[in-house]
């Protein structure tokens, strides 16, 4: 049997405003951690956002808490290499990972990086889902395949957010749910549905935040 892969479709009324209270909240940066010692403990639900370099993974998470700053990105890739754990309102989780696609960090710096990312993937029990967010213009690319393999080696359910859709045009954006979702066909922790979303526009971002808010 085939698993198809859709895009997730709106919320309704009372799912989006339980997630727009939840990133209406305070939402705090509680640390950075660069080895596996320095991570809190695993006592709350989580989720966690990760992407290659330049796929706008800080201004989405920006536009979902709606903060201007709270992610920075780095103008090197591969520069910053700390799981940044932030802290909602509720007390969960948002954990912002390191972009991926190192073609200007060291090659010690990327092992160190990986090694991090596996022991963090592999040991979270709170983790409930990652979001790996691809480029909608470019859409999955090799690098994605291994940060996605690593995800179903470690059992993670992730969900594909598709981001800079406003820079995509009507067709193309028509035909993104079948392309994406034959690549995700060899991945058995994608979830089925796919998020379509611009934090230029705030499009998609309403889904996300009602995603989030759902889980428990």
């Amino acid at each position: 049997m085939t698993l198809a892969y859709t895009l997730a479709p709106a919320p309704d009324a009372a799912t989006e405003e339980a997630g727009r209270r939840l990133f209406a909240g305070e939402v705090t940066f509680l640390k950075g951690v660069v080895a596996l010692d320095g991570l809190p403990p695993a006592d709350r639900l989580e989720v966690c956002f990760a992407g290659r370099s330049n796929v706008g993974k800080s201004s989405l998470i920006n536009a979902l808490t709606g903060r201007k700053a709270l992610a920075r990105a780095s103008n090197t890739p591969g520069r910053t290499q700390e799981i940044n754990f932030f802290t909602l309102a509720d007390g969960r989780y948002l954990v912002d990972l390191p972009g991926y696609g190192f073609a200007e960090a060291p090659k010690a710096v990327v092992a160190k990086w990986q090694a991090l990312l596996r022991d963090y993937l592999s040991g979270r029990a709170t983790l409930r889902r990652a979001f790996v967010l691809i480029d909608a213009r470019h859409g999955v690319k090799d690098v994605d395949h291994e940060i996605m393999a690593l995800l179903d080696r470690a059992a993670v359910t992730f969900q594909v957010v598709l981001t800079k859709a406003d820079k995509v045009k009507a067709p193309e954006l028509a035909t993104l749910p079948d392309r994406v979702g034959a690549a995700l066909a060899r991945h058995p922790a994608a979830f089925p549905e796919m998020l379509l979303t611009s934090s230029e526009t705030g499009a998609g971002i309403p889904t996300l935040r009602a995603t989030i808010a759902g889980m428990s």
